[in-house]
This record gives structure tokens, sequence and C-alpha cells, in this order.
């Protein structure tokens, strides 16, 4: 696992020490990412830079020192990734004359593009990964990112020139970078708690979109623009034109084998390897499915917390004890979670509000000290309809969605006139048009964003994608699609890439390898839930490892008591940022909704915490800019 990062820009083509000196500059604000090594290329001719900074997995050795020049010497490639099939693709390239002279992925993708070109190397890549890549002859620039957005990848414009990186420090440490903040950016993540793919808190950065890649031109940089080589859409539909048509036994037998294969794709490392493990589904089967494939026991890492109700650590040891796993965990105290918050906004570099991010670092933390490589179960919920609000949503539209909306809207008026200040929810709610909308209701948190971000300029949102909305779906496959596209990679990858990478460790999401995505689309909805349970497939897999009275038990989320600490421990820190005197020198937020939350939410009558952590993490973010960009945010 690395970090990348570079620039086109030919006005400084004639001075390469300016090129060397910028790229060195940028790509050291990235050495978290990459500290056993680093390096810079240079084309002084076009004013190209890559820049890379290892951590190094696969081949230890100088001969996976990048960037990496091709063997024809016509491609130079800065790669932060795995291609787990890497070994399969050498074969197939060796066999058809091409030598090469280490054992590393990136040499392989390397020469998989020299031969194949970058279009067919994608298709054939099983892996994640953001890579930059130059062509020497056509004097062109290519960055391309995997298919389900594991690994980060940041481009834009710094003026005229064109800039990329794995994180947007990096970006920022371009000399002329002004760092003008998206209010459109700022409304998003007052919605959803992150800011969802293209956009970036920077106007004029973006995020370089899921499975595609981008190509831009010394002579035609305006032309460039992301284009897919896969697309979960795709996906989606392929499995509801050709569902899988054997039983459900059958479904997870086969479900099984796509797994232990992509595990076993992933255990692959030339340095120590563990798992994490919370003691649910996801996890488990991860590490059952390791355990399986592994003639020693598999590390596990677990943290626990002394609040019971946030605590999975004693599920987790269970699991741990039954597979026989060396298991390791760390019992957190609140100090220790509250000390992580002051560091949020390096270790995220835009403003990110899903709190779960502390528990994820403590325990990419606690790994750290054990091993370089951990397995993760990220993405099981949105494969198999895991996440509570599917059920939740879906039984209460089926109770009100049955009436037409006028006279939903009428019993809304009604609820208005008799008690007028109770049921805000349900009026609201019933004067939803649709599922869809309701949906995004729920799951919106400010819902007058307008009202609350000063100078907001509407953006489309996350809900105003229709490919998710396919009528063909039913509504529970719907909000599975949208979350696939959206929750997954911009907030649950964001999370645990940053996380695991502020501590030098490579996490890798077996469940998410394309191919079991593709088959997990393939199954009847009734074959990954019905009415009180949820992952059926996963479940009969794990069922066959671990008794099932060792993981069936409600599901709890990866959290910390946010509610509590405001009104705590976080109480002066909270009164600092969201005081009304700097909300209106800062000029960003209206002071009068969000001081009625916060003075709502320390009395101890509503709970506002997850609406009130959106406006605090931009706050600690913008309060760790320099005061150059902060100038250029507020003019």
């Amino acid at each position: 696992m690395c970090g990348i990062a570079g620039f086109l820009n030919p006005r400084l083509g004639s001075n390469d020490e300016q090129l060397q000196r910028v790229a060195v500059s940028m790509v050291e604000t990235l050495h978290h990412r990459g500290p056993n090594d680093d390096g810079v290329w240079t084309d002084r001719k076009s004013g190209v830079a890559l820049g890379h900074k290892r951590l190094s997995i696969i081949d230890l050795s100088p001969l996976g020192h990048q960037p990496m020049a091709s063997a024809s010497g016509r491609l130079q490639i800065a790669y932060n990734g795995e291609i787990y099939n890497h070994s399969e693709l050498r074969s197939e390239l060796e066999t058809s004359g091409v030598a090469l002279r280490g054992h590393s992925d990136t040499e392989v993708l390397l020469a998989a593009i020299d031969q194949w070109g970058v279009g067919l190397a994608l298709q054939r890549a099983n892996g994640m990964f953001a890579f930059a890549l130059w062509d020497t002859q056509q004097r062109q620039l290519t960055i391309a990112r995997d298919r389900i957005g594991i690994k980060p990848l940041y481009y834009g414009w710094a003026g005229d020139v064109f800039v990329f990186a794995s994180e947007l420090k990096a970006i920022r440490a371009y000399p002329t970078f002004t760092g003008e903040i998206d209010r459109r950016a700022i409304g998003l993540l007052l919605q959803h708690g992150y800011i969802p793919a293209p956009y970036s808190i920077y106007r004029g950065i973006h995020k370089l979109p899921p499975g595609t890649s981008l190509q831009v031109k010394c002579d035609d940089k305006a032309s460039a623009k992301p284009v897919p080589y896969w697309q979960l859409t795709d996906s989606v539909q392929q499995g509801q034109t050709n569902p899988f048509d054997g039983s459900t036994e059958e479904a997870s037998g086969e479900l099984e084998q796509r797994l232990r294969d992509s595990i076993r794709l992933r255990m692959i490392a030339d340095v120590p390897l563990g798992a994490f493990l919370s003691g649910g589904i996801d996890s488990s089967t991860v590490v059952a499915l390791m355990q399986a494939e592994s003639s020693r026991p598999v590390r596990t890492f677990a943290i626990g917390f002394h609040e019971e109700q946030y605590n999975e650590a004693t599920y987790a040891s269970a699991v741990a004890k039954h597979l026989g796993t060396e298991h390791i965990e760390h019992y957190v105290t609140a100090q220790e979670a509250l000390d992580v918050i002051p560091e949020l906004p390096r270790i995220y570099d835009e403003p990110f509000a899903d709190s779960s991010q502390i528990p994820t670092f403590l325990v990419s933390q606690t790994a750290r000290q054990h091993v370089t490589v951990c397995l993760s179960g990220d993405g099981g919920d949105e494969l198999f309809a895991g996440y509570n609000r599917y059920e939740h949503i879906s039984r209460i539209w089926k109770k009100i969605g049955w009436l037409p909306l006028s006279l939903r809207s009428a019993a809304a008026t009604l609820l208005e006139a008799t008690v007028p200040h109770r049921g805000k929810f349900t009026r609201r709610l019933l004067n939803t048009p649709n599922a869809q909308a309701a949906y995004a209701y729920l799951n919106t948190h400010w819902k007058d964003v307008n009202e609350v971000v000063v100078g907001y300029d509407l953006a489309p949102t996350i809900w105003d994608d229709h490919d998710a909305w396919n009528t063909r779906l039913a509504f529970v496959e719907q909000m599975m699609h949208l979350d696939a596209m959206t929750y997954l990679p911009d907030d649950i990858l964001v999370k645990v890439d940053r996380a695991s990478m502020a501590v030098g460790l490579e996490a890798r999401v077996p469940l998410l390898d394309h191919r079991v995505v593709e088959f997990a689309w393939s199954l009847p909805l009734p074959f990954k839930a019905s009415i009180g349970e949820t992952k059926t497939p996963l479940r009969s897999v794990l069922q066959r490892h671990v008794p099932r009275e060792l993981f069936e038990r409600p599901k709890v989320g990866f959290g910390v008591p946010i509610d509590q600490w405001l009104r705590g421990p976080l109480r002066d820190w909270g009164e600092e940022l969201l005081s009304e005197d700097r909300l209106n020198r800062e000029g960003f937020f209206n002071p009068q909704p969000v001081r009625q939350r916060w003075s709502e939410h320390l009395a101890g009558t509503t709970d506002w915490h997850y609406w009130l952590w959106d406006v605090l993490m931009f706050q600690a973010w913008l309060d760790g800019q320099d005061g150059a960009l902060r100038y250029t945010a507020r003019g």
C-alpha cells in the first residue's frame, strides 16, 4: 500500500529542478501511507511529475521501487494498491514472451498495460488500486481507480495545472493551489455525514469515481473526463437478467467458494498479516475462511469499550476462541478515544463525520503493532441487505405508501392542526411522494441545508441518481444499490482507508472482490434476506465454521458514545467550535439553527449528535487549515 501524487504542468517543462522540488514537497505529505521507500520521476520536456511513497507488501526488494518504468521505457507508473491476481497475469505475460525482473504486482500491472493497453489491463486486473501512468510517446497522463473505490484518488486543477494525489494534503502542497472551499460540499456533508464523489471540500478538486479512468494530454487538458471501465449498475442489471437458478444451499456453497478464493488471494503478502474481528457476521466469516485456508493460527484484532452498549469484544473473543485464532484485544478508555478526536482532521484530510472513524483508527493502531496487513469484513451489509434501515423503511412504507398522496397530505395537515408541536417527523414522512423519497428523508441529517449553510449553492444529491432507483428492482434492492454506489465508497471505505493508512497498515476487503459483488447481485432478494433475518447466504457460510449461537444477535454499530461525550468531556471543545461569534466570523454557517440544536442537545431534550458532529467535523477541519487557505475560503 502506498501514496501517490503528481502533476502535469508544461510551463515547468524547462526546469527539472523545480519539477523535482514540487513533486517531493507533495509526496512528502504522504509519508504515513508509505514509510518504507519513496521516489519521484519527472519529464522536463512535458512538465510531468510522478511521486510515490511505498509501504512494502509484495517484493520488498529494490525491484519494487516506484515510480517504475516499463521494460520498453515507454511508460512510467506511480501505483497504490494490490493486484491480487498478479501471479495469473504474470504467467500469461511470460508465456507470451514478456521478461519480468522482480515479482512485484506493480511490474506485472505495468507490463500488462504495455502489452494490452490500459483498458484491457484494467478489465483483467483483480484488486484495489489507484495509479497514475505517463505515456512518453503519446505525452498522455492516465489516472485510474479500482472498481469499487477501495483506494482513493483526487484530481483537479491548481490554476491551469492538472494535479492528482491519494490524499488532499498532497494537492494542498502544490504551490499555486488556493483551496477555495466548495459550499455545495459543505451542504452534502451536512446531509450525509460525508462528501460524496465526485465532490471534494475544495472547488475544482474531485474524487475520481470508482471503476473509471481519466486521460489528460499536454495539448488538450480541458477534455479530461472520467470514463468507466466497470459499473456496478451493469452488474446489478446483469444479475437481474441472469439470476442464480440454484437452491439456497447451492447459493451458499457457491458463495463460500468465491469467498475462499478471494480470501486466499488477499492472504498473499511478504509481511505479517491478520484480520479485524468484531464478532459480527461479516468479519467472523472472513476470519473463519482465513483460518480454514491457513496452516497456523490467524492473528485477529478487536477493541473493547467499558461502556457495555458499545462493547463487542466479548463476541469477538468467543468467535476467536472457537476458531483458534491468535487473538489480541485492547480495551479502550474514554480518554484514549477522546485523544483521537484532535487528530481526525489530519487523518481524514477533509471534513468526515462518521464517528465510527474513532474505533476504526484505534483498532488499526492496535493491529499495526503486530502486522502490516489486515483483512476487513466491510461490504457485507450493502451486498446482502444487512442494514436494519432496509427492513425498517420497507415496513413503514408498506403501512402508509398504499394511501394516495392527497390522503397522506391531508393526514399530515390534521396532525399539524391537532398536535403542532409533536409529530413533525411523521408529518414530513406522510408528505413524501414515494418510497425513494422516504428513504432519502430518513437518511438525511440536516433537512434544510440552505437554512444552515451560508451561500449554499444547490448541488445534486446522491438521491438524484436515477440509475439506483431502477424500478425493475425491489425497493430493498434499490436501497442496497444506492448505498453500494455512495455510502460504501465515500463513507465506509474512506473511513477504513484513512484510519488504517494513518498508521501504515494495509486493509484488504475480500467481500468486495468484484466477482463476489457480481455473484451477490445475481442472487434473488429472498436468498439474501427475509423478515427477521438479513445476510442469509453469509450466515449459511459462517454456520459451517462457527456455531450459530456465537453470532446470532441484534446488529450493533461500530460506535462510541458521542452523544454523551458532547454533554460531558467534549462540551467545552464543542462550545468553542460552535460559538455564535465564531460562526458569524467564519461565515459558513447560520448560527441560529446550529446553536438551537446545540442547546437542545446539552439540555438532553433531543439527541442531535449526528447533526452536530457534521458541523463539528467541518469546524475542527477548518481550524486545522493554514491561514492562507482559510482566507481564500472566506473570500
